[in-house]
């Protein structure tokens, strides 16, 4: 069973996901290293008023935008990132998780004054 890591990453499950959502998902921790772990969204505000992907479309990701999202703060604190979703709860799963795989920190790059 995979064990919960609520130390580090809660900030971004509970105030961020609530704030702009209105919703907590659940925080996953993947491996031993801590890089990788998975957000469990049992509800997703976003598929609410999407019935069932259009024929030949089923690729199609409607939330994709939070990978990008979630991706883009994780560079404003100079973190890399691989995000992905893993589940989608459109293509017939239970849940929708995103993965995130912290892949190394930034070099903080400094504006030079002439």
């Amino acid at each position: 069973k995979l064990k919960q890591n609520k130390k580090g990453n809660e900030p971004l499950s509970v105030v961020a996901f609530k704030m702009y959502l209105g919703i907590t998902p659940s925080v996953t921790c993947i491996n031993k290293r801590r890089n990788k772990f998975s957000l469990i969204l049992n509800k997703n505000p976003l598929v609410d008023f999407v019935e069932e992907l259009p024929a030949g479309r089923s690729s199609l990701c409607y939330c994709n935008l939070l990978c990008g999202v979630i991706r883009g703060a994780l560079e404003m604190i100079n973190l890399a990132a691989e995000v992905t979703f893993v589940q989608d709860r459109l293509k017939g799963d239970d849940v929708t998780e995103i993965g995130i795989t912290f892949l190394r920190k930034l070099e903080d790059k400094k504006c030079k004054k002439k």
